[in-house]
């Protein structure tokens, strides 16, 4: 009895443990600046390789290039997000 009472306390704090670890991991990640939107972009171009390799291993071709084309948008869309802020803020520079 004591045994699974121990057990099952360890289970729980280890639980909560963890899940407070992912929720400020989570948090952490700044896409404010235009640097936090292309370290997003590269984020997103690795996981579309990492994808696409994983479908093409199993065998599944078709899948593999619909989940690489759509990380590959959303790295562009990052990547245009920080161009567009470091632009704006470059010319707010140099026109005052």
């Amino acid at each position: 009895m004591k045994r699974k009472i121990m057990q099952s306390l360890t289970v729980m704090s280890l639980g909560l443990i963890l899940s407070f670890t992912l929720i400020s991991a989570g948090a952490q990640e700044n896409n404010n600046t235009a640097k936090g939107e292309m370290k997003t972009s590269g984020s997103e171009v690795k996981r579309a390789g990492t994808t696409a390799g994983h479908d093409i291993k199993h065998g599944r071709v078709v899948r593999a290039g619909k989940h690489f084309g759509r990380h590959t948008g959303r790295a562009g869309r990052h990547f245009g997000r920080g161009t567009k802020k470091a632009t704006k803020k470059i010319v707010k520079h140099v026109t005052s």
